[in-house]
């Protein structure tokens, strides 16, 4: 990456933060003199350069900015933040539209959904819980000019190098003429088009399927939807498996058996007496198949046989509890599923800082808690429960306003 030192970044710490517009002139600076040259390498023409940052000026609204001559004004890590409860990620109204926008479309798009299904090996319910939940099917507007975006975070935002990259993939989508630099909007994030593609990501699994010679994931909803199932195809979606099923998990068997390397033969899970909830076998075509047990809220909220296709779901956004919005409004536009048969229990009424420090002292005492960041990941939950069962106790699986400082 080429380098430019310009004279804030040499400035002393007394020195004045510049004005804004000092700060516009070194933003065209460092295009310039700094972005261009790397660009430039990586075969971008000087004409799509121009184009793209034609009219383009720093945009002071978008959050997580640090100008020139400033620090960050939050702190990187909110401690005091309260831990939300799972279940409030499940809003009925967002699954109700979700759901019901599916459904309809299910019906519209029912052809070009085998097509895709056939082509990548991704059911249509599953590509359209993704694509209503990203953007409304199409129907939320995505205001921001990319560029502006991605050029204001690459030159002061908190994840500078990032951006950087992003910004100089989308002048390579330009320069390869996959789509026009007018259409090239995004969120406020940088995320593109419909399927909410970085531009890194578009690059790699965005395709034109309506045969345009364009992969406009703005505007054509082919594209839109095949690019979705490409995406989840080249992360390792297998064609033909469920993405999971809710499950009755029977009081004696240990809540600390959770977790994605923890996994079983569905079988094997069966035979230890997990059965789903709707009373029917697992498919027969899944007995050999991997499973892992998933249990988001401990034993205070439903608990799920998992696939290896929900980690690719879960690749989509790095949470479990959209894989599993995804995976159970599939399920309700394909299946007429209803809600979820396990209640929601109300956990999140502490804060962060209380579970991180109860994190630290099961590190302390040598378990596995991944990061302790006061969000209680599955090797937390799991964690948990092995104290509590160790320590006389019902497992819950899940941090408890009780366990506070009783963990020594």
């Amino acid at each position: 990456m080429a380098v430019f030192c310009l004279p804030f970044l040499l400035a002393g710490p007394a020195a004045a933060a510049p004005s804004k517009a000092e700060t516009e002139a070194q933003f065209k600076t460092w295009l310039d003199r700094d972005l261009w040259p790397e660009a430039k390498a990586k075969g971008v023409s000087r004409t799509v350069f121009d184009k793209a940052f034609s009219g383009v000026t720093l945009n002071w609204k978008l959050p997580d900015l640090v100008p020139p001559g400033t620090r960050p004004k939050t702190p990187k890590k909110q401690a005091q933040a309260e831990f939300g409860s799972p279940g409030k990620y499940f809003n009925a109204k967002t699954m109700g539209a979700v759901t019901r926008g599916g459904q309809a479309r299910h019906s519209q798009y029912g052809g070009l959904l085998k097509r895709i299904d056939k082509q990548y090996g991704v059911p249509g319910a599953i590509v359209l819980a993704i694509w209503g939940r990203e953007s409304g099917f199409g129907a939320v507007k995505i205001p921001y000019d990319a560029f502006e975006v991605l050029g204001t975070k690459a030159f002061m935002a908190t994840r500078k190098e990032m951006f950087r990259g992003q910004l100089l993939a989308a002048l390579e989508i330009v320069q390869k003429n996959y789509i026009d630099t007018g259409s090239m909007k995004s969120s406020w994030a940088g995320a593109m088009g419909q399927p909410q593609f970085m531009p890194t990501s578009y690059l790699e699994h965005a395709v034109d399927f309506d045969g345009d010679g364009k992969r406009d994931i703005w505007n054509s909803v082919p594209d839109t939807l095949a690019s979705i199932a490409n995406y989840l195809r080249l992360h390792g979606w297998q064609r033909g498996r469920d993405w999971g099923f809710e499950v009755i998990v029977p009081a004696g068997l240990t809540c600390a058996l959770e977790g994605p390397d923890q996994g079983l033969k569905i079988a094997d899970w069966a035979r230890m007496g997990i059965t789903r909830v709707n009373g029917k076998p697992f498919p027969a075509n899944e007995l050999a198949g991997e499973g892992y047990l998933l249990m988001p809220a401990g034993r205070h909220g439903p608990a799920f046989i998992a696939t290896p296709n929900f980690y690719v779901l879960k690749d989509y956004n790095m949470s479990d509890l959209y894989a599993l919005f995804i995976g159970h409004v599939g399920d309700r536009i394909a299946y007429g599923a209803g809600d979820f048969k396990g209640a929601w229990g109300n956990v999140g009424t502490m804060y962060r800082s209380d579970i991180a420090a109860m994190q630290r002292a099961l590190q302390a005492k040598g378990y596995d808690v991944g990061k302790a960041d006061g969000l209680p990941g599955f090797k937390t939950r799991r964690s948990i429960g092995d104290w509590q069962a160790r320590h006389g106790q019902a497992a819950t699986c899940f941090p408890e306003k009780s366990m506070i400082g009783a963990i020594r």
